[in-house]
């Protein structure tokens, strides 16, 4: 196996971990056809290369109280860089991703707010950024899809 690539019994601890982080290694090794020691070895060696960085829950947030939710894109004066976006958008508990990407837009925030006039006080807090030149948001409707990070199944990795 390349130092780089993951192996299908990888993927396949990596799927099982993704569905359940609190299973055992007896539980995640009867899924993977791997002994409980077989798979601790494994886990631990994801983690020491920086694969797995931690165990997580996912959590639903409307039963947070998070019932909007919305992707708010930053246009940006001149050249700001992208440790000035982090630092500005980390001081926010309601932005829960935020990217910089290609195109005429700087920065995209995944938001998530109480109500609508949560998210408006966001953006508006958001558009008063001192890099900021102006915002556009698109308010999610439906949440289709959503997966956790995990290597796509077939060892495609």
């Amino acid at each position: 196996m390349h130092a780089d690539r993951l192996d299908d019994l990888d993927t396949a601890i990596l799927r099982a971990l993704a569905h359940d982080a609190r299973a055992t290694y007896a539980q995640l090794g009867a899924q993977v056809a791997l002994s409980a020691p077989a798979v601790k070895r494994r886990v631990d060696r994801l983690r020491e290369r920086g694969v797995i960085r931690g165990f997580t829950v996912r959590l639903d947030p409307a039963a947070l109280g998070w019932h909007t939710e919305a992707f708010v894109e930053l246009f940006c004066h001149g050249r700001t860089s992208p440790a000035t976006m982090r630092a500005a958008v980390e001081d926010y508990p309601e932005v829960v991703a935020a990217s910089t990407v290609t195109g005429d837009v700087d920065l995209v925030v995944q938001v998530r707010a109480r109500d609508m006039r949560h998210l408006e006080q966001v953006v508006e807090r958001l558009a008063a950024e001192p890099f900021v030149s102006r915002t556009r948001s698109t308010v999610v409707l439906s949440a289709l899809v959503r997966r956790p990070d995990v290597p796509p199944a077939g060892g495609d990795a």
